[in-house]
């Protein structure tokens, strides 16, 4: 799969290398594909860079002192190799495909090779005397760049609002996980919002139930088999016997328990499970909404 953005620098020193990759953090946590080059194997791998690098849909070459050093002065090194691979490619890419960040590099030097493109760049360089130090500004526009935005934000959405936005789709996207709505134990209690989900799941393999609700009364749901239930059936007698307690099972697709009332479910594995209706919270739209809710209990025959 091709990168969003291939990083382009220089093992200059261990302090070096983790900000690079705090920086490569940042890119990847706004969302994008990031590819470093400390991944890259040279030698019988250098076809497989360059098909990296002329397939990254821009690349950016962090430039301190020591990469331009390489660039102009050490061919062999990682980075000299990088150079000739990289301006080859360039050659045959739009100029805003490729760009510079200035980090430890006050006069913002740049390769040779570079020099006659004046290539889009970003100063990252800190100024510590001045307590001036690179952050979410510089972050912006880089972000910028990327999407090919102008730098003018006179019609930007600011990212305080875009961040709001994403929570709230990844929050809703959490609260659909199928894993909140589980419970692997053959025994337990459950409160479920039953609006929430299609199903709760209780039970594992061949002993899993996907349990399917809805509000009815005050005091009763309905209890239904569409979520791969063969089938179920109100138990009517307070006092059963768990030997025969397949006699309560319908070929129907409901039934409606009340508060206290026990419902025996059928899988497609032949497998009984016994759930009890514990409490019942009807589901009020009012000012103050309250969600429709069951509490049961269950236990999952596996003996029987």
């Amino acid at each position: 799969m091709s990168a969003d953005l291939f990083i382009s620098y220089a093992w200059t020193s261990q302090t070096h290398r983790e900000w690079v990759r705090l920086l490569a953090s940042q890119l990847h946590l706004i969302g994008y594909e990031v590819k470093i080059d400390e991944k890259v194997g040279y030698g019988s791998s250098l076809h497989g860079f360059m098909r990296e690098v002329t397939e990254a849909a821009h690349v950016l070459l962090i430039v301190d002192e020591n990469y331009v050093n390489r660039a102009n002065n050490l061919p062999e090194s990682g980075v000299g190799i990088e150079t000739k691979w990289i301006s080859n490619a360039y050659m045959d890419k739009p100029s805003a495909w490729l760009s510079v960040v200035f980090v430890r590099n006050p006069k913002r030097s740049l390769p040779n090779w570079l020099n006659d493109h004046n290539p889009k760049g970003f100063d990252f360089n800190a100024n510590p005397e001045n307590d001036d130090f690179p952050g979410s500004l510089q972050i912006d526009a880089l972000w910028r760049w990327v999407e090919g935005l102008p730098a003018d934000k006179t019609n930007a959405v600011p990212l305080t609002l875009v961040r709001k936005r994403v929570t709230r789709l990844e929050r809703m996207d959490a609260l659909r996980d199928a894993g909140l709505y589980a419970n692997p134990a053959l025994k337990g209690n459950v409160t479920f919002r039953h609006k929430d989900h299609k199903h709760y799941s209780v039970g594992y393999g061949e002993f899993e139930f996907n349990i399917s609700f809805s509000g009815c009364s005050k005091n009763s749901v309905y209890v239904y088999i569409d979520s791969g239930l063969k089938a179920l059936g109100l138990i009517t007698s307070p006092n059963f016997d768990r030997s025969n307690i397949e006699s309560f099972l319908t070929p129907g697709r409901d039934v409606t328990p009340v508060v206290g009332q026990s419902v025996v479910l059928l899988n497609s594995h032949g497998i009984q499970c016994v759930i009890t209706i514990d409490e019942v919270q009807k589901e009020v739209n009012a000012k103050m909404y309250i969600p429709g809710q069951v509490t049961f209990s269950y236990e999952i025959l596996a003996n029987d």
